[in-house]
């Protein structure tokens, strides 16, 4: 048959389970207040005792907010003695888990006024931004203990870079930078190392803020990456002399294309991809003054001039102090760019901060909420060949030897020894590590 014998009504039975299941908390949490009363009293409601300690004066009611919903409790009065609950803290409203909840949210992105609409959706309460502020006080001063937090191992790499939000300043609203440092130990994970506010991405500002990881221990820095900030570039050659500075890619790759024509714009990008191809430091100097030639040739002068200025400090991955296995990661800021995407999208939505410590608070809050998952417990890196020999590792990684040879058969034309379709190439490409791979017919072997 099909014909529905049964039909159900989904709300109405979602609600009805919803009532009971509030219901039957609520009537849990008043029986456990009413054994706890009587242990206190010594003496069960209406019961004539002489082991009686004190006695009962009624009951005030008080609402919570718990997983099922709202719900009133009576909490006993007693006369000769204060009643103390385990079951619920004094002066509390929500339960804990509640309350954990909404802040998540907060941090998640969502504002105040909307914690505050969604908990009335969920729990039928109010949470007031008042009252949320307030509760993030206790979470502020795990942020602060997390801030101090000793660095134990090295931190071979390390990624900085500045995050610009609104604030209050003197009865104006003006920019502010929050500093936010990203450090790879030798285990390999990633680790967010210090998040400080600097008023200016300037050279004091990088300085005070690199002085206070050193002072947290911060040791075995031996590549820097960041954007062409003047202040960084300065501060971190004079704290970190033993660390090399690495010009973000992606970053100088942009600011090159910012001077040149649309007309030529694919052109350069092209060219400036192959510059960063290569597999050695002095290739790829030697191909940036080819193209920084063919860019005045275009008469693009301000970029072939933009080229030569900083294609030393961007090709300081090609080194042979660093794995070729890291080099595709080390040679960018993607990484910090992308935390501080998260940071954006939550400073966005407050818009300007009253003061510089709600700003830092908030987000160091918004990093550490990010960062909680496998961002840094999955493996970034493999730092077991980052030792003293990492020179001869790179000459012996697969990346360091040829590729493929050609075999000469005697007797025979290369077109004769290849079957079927293969015969358009010239030559037989064999790989030292495996079988050969062909991209087609008549197409180059890879």
């Amino acid at each position: 048959m099909s014909q529905q014998i049964l039909q159900v009504d989904q709300a109405m039975l979602e609600t009805t389970l919803d009532r009971m299941v509030r219901k039957s908390v609520e009537e849990t949490l008043n029986a456990m207040l009413d054994a706890e009363a009587d242990e206190i009293t010594g003496a069960a409601r209406y019961e004539r005792s002489g082991d009686r300690k004190a006695y009962r004066a009624g009951h005030y009611e008080r609402d919570l907010t718990v997983k099922a919903g709202k719900m009133s409790l009576k909490v006993p009065k007693l006369k000769g003695a204060v009643f103390e609950s385990a079951v619920i803290e004094r002066y509390r409203r929500r339960e804990e888990s509640v309350e954990e909840a909404l802040i998540d949210m907060y941090l998640a992105g969502v504002s105040t006024r909307q914690v505050d609409d969604v908990s009335r959706l969920l729990w039928g309460d109010r949470m007031p931004s008042q009252t949320l502020s307030d509760k993030l006080k206790r979470v502020y001063a795990d942020i602060d203990a997390w801030r101090g937090r000793p660095l134990e191992q090295d931190y071979p790499y390390l990624f900085m870079d500045g995050v610009w939000h609104k604030r209050c300043w003197g009865g104006s609203v003006e920019n502010a930078g929050i500093l936010v440092a990203i450090g790879v130990g030798m285990d390999g994970r990633r680790e967010v190392l210090s998040v400080a506010e600097g008023m200016k991405e300037d050279a004091e500002s990088w300085r005070e803020f690199i002085k206070g990881m050193l002072a947290r221990g911060l040791k075995g820095v031996r590549l820097v990456t960041g954007d062409r900030c003047a202040g960084l570039v300065a501060a971190a050659g004079e704290l970190l002399p033993d660390a090399r500075y690495q010009r973000c890619m992606v970053h100088f790759e942009r600011n090159i294309l910012a001077r040149v024509n649309p007309g030529n714009r694919d052109w350069a990008a092209d060219a400036l991809k192959a510059v960063f191809s290569m597999e050695s430091r002095d290739k790829a100097l030697e191909k940036a003054e080819s193209v920084a030639r063919d860019m005045e040739s275009r008469k693009l002068k301000e970029a072939a001039k933009c080229l030569r200025e900083g294609i030393g400090e961007t090709t300081t991955y090609l080194l042979d102090d660093y794995p070729r296995e890291h080099r595709r990661r080390i040679r960018t800021n993607n990484m910090i760019e992308r935390l501080n995407r998260e940071i954006r999208r939550r400073t966005r939505v407050v818009g300007s901060f009253p003061d510089g410590r709600s700003a830092l608070m908030l987000v160091c809050a918004r990093v550490r909420y990010v960062t909680s998952d496998e961002w840094s417990t999955r493996r970034y890196l493999d730092m077991s060949r980052l030792g003293e020999t990492v020179r001869e590792a790179n000459r012996s990684s697969p990346q360091g030897r040829a590729k493929t040879k050609v075999r000469k058969i005697s007797g025979t034309t290369p077109a004769q020894a290849l079957p079927g379709h293969h015969r358009r190439c010239r030559e037989i490409p064999i790989t030292m590590f495996g079988r050969p791979r062909w991209s087609g017919p008549g197409r180059r072997f890879r």
